[in-house]
C-alpha cells in the first residue's frame, strides 16, 4: 500500500483532531487554550477557550455542536460550530478530564485521569460520575462500542475496562505487564482495539473480554492514538516513531514516515473527505490518502 502525505499549518502544539458535524476538521491546541477549525479548500479558523484550559481531545456531540476536554482547568467544554464556547466545571477537585465520546444514550462520556471515575454529561450540562474500582488507574481514552456499552484504557493499571448501559463497570487486564494503553476505538470486526505505549503494541479486545496483542515492527516507536480509517484498517500515530501505521483486522502492519522529522503526532481521525487527518505537535495537520 502506498500513500500521499500533505501538511496544513494549524497553529501551535495540535493534540487532537476529530470530524465535525459541518464537515470540517476541529482540533485541539492545548498549549494555548484554543479549538480550531479547517473547512475543506479552507484556512485554519481558531476560537479562544482559556490560555489555561488545555484543551485536550474533541469528539462531535449529539447535539450538532462539538464537545472537549480541558484537562487543566478540570472542565468539559462545548463549542458550536459559529464558534461559541461553554464550560462545565466537574464536580471532583483537579479531575483531570482526558477522552471523551458520545454514547449511545445521547450523553457525553469522559475519563477522569486523576480523579480515577468515569463521568458523564448531558449536552444540558448535567454531569454525573462513576467510580472506577481502585486508585492511581490514570482512566484515559475512551470509545462507544455498538452495543451501547462504553470501552476505555486505564493507563497506569495496565487494563482496558468497559461501562455497560447498567452501568456496571469490568476491568480486563492485559496480557503484557506495564504496556501502558493509551488510544482506543471501535474496530471495523466488532472488536475494540487500542495501544499500548510502553510496550509498542496495538491490541484487541472483544466484548467478552478476549485479548490478542500485536507488536508493531517498531517497539520503541510510542503508539499513542488509534482510528479506524480506509481499507477497513486500524490507523495509530507513532510519536517517537515520527510515523503513522496501518493494522489489518489480522494483524499486518504497515508503517508510513512523516515528511518532517520530530513532528510527534498525536491524535487521528478518518475525514470527511476518505483521508486519515493527524495531529502533528510541530504545528501541523497531517492529511494521509492512499
Amino acid at each position: 500500500m502506498s500513500v500521499t502525505i500533505e501538511q496544513y499549518p494549524v497553529g501551535a502544539g495540535p493534540y487532537a483532531v476529530t470530524t465535525g458535524p459541518d464537515g470540517a476538521l476541529w482540533f485541539t491546541l492545548v498549549h494555548s487554550g484554543r479549538i480550531g477549525r479547517l473547512a475543506p479548500g479552507g484556512e485554519p479558523v481558531t476560537f479562544d477557550v482559556d490560555p489555561g484550559a488545555g484543551p485536550t481531545i474533541i469528539a462531535p456531540g449529539p447535539d450538532g455542536a462539538l464537545w472537549f476536554t480541558c484537562y487543566r482547568s478540570h472542565e468539559i467544554g462545548r463549542i458550536t460550530t459559529a464558534g461559541r464556547v461553554s464550560r462545565f466545571a466537574l464536580p471532583a477537585p483537579a479531575a483531570g478530564p482526558f477522552g471523551i465520546v458520545a454514547g449511545a444514550d445521547g450523553a457525553l462520556w469522559f475519563t477522569e485521569s486523576a480523579a480515577d471515575r468515569i463521568g458523564r454529561i448531558t449536552t444540558g450540562g448535567e454531569i454525573t460520575e462513576f467510580p472506577l474500582p481502585g486508585a492511581g488507574l490514570f482512566a484515559s481514552a475512551i470509545t462507544a462500542a455498538g452495543d451501547g456499552s462504553l470501552w476505555f484504557t486505564l493507563n497506569q493499571a495496565n487494563a482496558v475496562g468497559r461501562i455497560g448501559p447498567d452501568h456496571k463497570i469490568t476491568v480486563f487486564e492485559l496480557p503484557t505487564a506495564q504496556s501502558g494503553p493509551v488510544g482506543i476505538t471501535a474496530g471495523p470486526d466488532g472488536a475494540v482495539w487500542f495501544v499500548q505505549i510502553l510496550a509498542g503494541q496495538a491490541g484487541r479486545i472483544t466484548g467478552d473480554g478476549e485479548i490478542t496483542e500485536f507488536p508493531l515492527p517498531d517497539r520503541a516507536g510510542r503508539p499513542h492514538a488509534i482510528t479506524t480509517g480506509p481499507g477497513g484498517r486500524l490507523w495509530l500515530t507513532e510519536w517517537a516513531g515520527n510515523r503513522i501505521s496501518a493494522i489489518t483486522t489480522d494483524g499486518v502492519v504497515e508503517s508510513f514516515d512523516l515528511p518532517t522529522p520530530g513532528s510527534e503526532p498525536h491524535g487521528l481521525t478518518a475525514g470527511p473527505d476518505g483521508a486519515v487527518w493527524v495531529a502533528l505537535e510541530n504545528g501541523f495537520l497531517a492529511r494521509v490518502t492512499v
